[in-house]
């Protein structure tokens, strides 16, 4: 019976594992998006929280721009010099209206790129990077593939216009905005609602295309980039902050721009109120399978749905693990000893020594009286032998 009993409770384990969303109080609702793909993603851990077709392979235009403005600013100086060349100058679609010849700051490249979408500083960004948009779009996989982590994603162009081999995923686009919107220096253009732009032969002043900073404000959102060829459908990466919760919603191919908001839209009220983010403050009172002790030293953030009940515990690794309730890793955070270093040690041998001289004392102790009767047991059996 005690068998059978187990048997019972290791299938239905593996059910939940298995089919997470019977299990768990978080299921993805019909938000009946028009785009073709989409991924509502937790900015701060990454968990996905909502996707349609995540990991399809799509085009993704103008959102391109993101990775090109986070690969300069980590491994370009901003404030270095550009020399605009033909080619940019000459670059198809949307533009900021570059010369040939003409001398920008780096740093004002990337603006130009991101807030008005200039498919002709993309271009100079990359040549001033790269040498070339060959080389520089080979750089770029080769960073978002070891520094961000994408799965699905091949960029052979800085701007984003149209390539066959141009291709991208929901999910990974997430996991790019993730990943920059975390320097500074990026998410302070990427947030910019509009800014002077003193140029040789235009001077205007730019304004951002991401219509819920401006023309449809949408109350938390932090910044955003849209984008558009005929062959991708609409595009549309916004970032947004409410409650201490922070969201990324990324839409791909929307059959029309209004769309691709409206879905927007949907996925944030879906995240906002549905989740939150909670967090295990640090504490030095925890120990592992041996007994030892152990302190979590930074505080583990994690996002959960809101009537989700998250278990937690500590693996082999001594890694303290935050889990869902449909067995997902929400977060981890390694655990260190609650031992200050060398005390430990030190510690350890006095404790060591002192069992030891409790050991020996005892046993010293025990050890007399078992000679004392020894030598009484000899001594008395010799008095009686003489007698005899």
């Amino acid at each position: 019976m005690k068998q059978i009993l187990h048997t019972m409770i290791a299938a239905f384990t593996l059910f939940i594992i298995m089919h997470p969303d019977k299990a768990s109080g978080i299921k993805d609702p019909d938000l009946s998006l028009k785009s073709e793909g989409a991924v509502l993603m937790d900015a701060k851990t990454g968990r996905i929280l909502y996707e349609k077709n995540g990991h399809a392979s799509m085009y993704p235009a103008s959102i391109t721009k993101i990775a090109t403005a986070i690969y300069a600013i980590e491994n370009g100086d901003l404030d270095e010099i550009v020399t605009v060349s033909e080619k940019a100058r000459n670059a198809e679609g949307t533009k900021v209206f570059l010369e040939e010849g003409e001398q920008v700051p780096l740093k004002r490249l990337i603006q130009g790129m991101l807030i008005n979408s200039g498919n002709d500083a993309a271009i100079a960004i990359a040549e001033h990077m790269s040498g070339n948009v060959e080389q520089f779009s080979k750089d770029l996989n080769e960073y978002l593939l070891k520094d961000v982590g994408v799965e699905q994603t091949n960029f052979v162009n800085p701007s984003g216009l149209f390539d066959p081999d141009h291709r991208t995923t929901a999910a990974d686009m997430g996991k790019i905005t993730k990943y920059a919107i975390k320097n500074e220096q990026f998410a302070e253009i990427f947030g910019t609602k509009s800014m002077e732009w003193e140029g040789e032969t235009w001077q205007t002043t730019l304004l951002t295309h991401h219509k819920m900073l401006k023309q449809r404000p949408y109350e938390g959102v932090t910044g955003g980039k849209n984008g558009f060829v005929s062959q991708s459908g609409f595009t549309l990466v916004t970032a947004a902050q409410k409650n201490g919760l922070s969201l990324i919603a990324v839409t791909l191919k929307s059959p029309n721009d209004s769309g691709t908001y409206n879905d927007t839209e949907k996925l944030l009220d879906y995240g906002f109120g549905h989740f939150e983010t909670k967090e295990i403050a640090p504490a030095a009172s925890l120990v592992n399978d041996k007994k030892e002790p152990l302190q979590l030293t930074e505080p583990i953030p994690y996002t959960k749905g809101k009537d989700e009940k998250v278990t937690t515990k500590i693996n082999r690794l001594n890694e303290l693990v935050v889990h869902g309730e449909d067995g997902q890793e929400l977060a981890s955070a390694k655990l260190e000893s609650a031992i200050p270093e060398g005390q430990g040690i030190s510690q350890n041998l006095q404790e060591n020594k002192e069992e030891e001289d409790k050991y020996f004392s005892s046993h010293f102790f025990l050890a007399a009286i078992a000679a004392f009767l020894l030598v009484t047991f000899i001594s008395g059996t010799l008095y009686w032998q003489t007698k005899r």
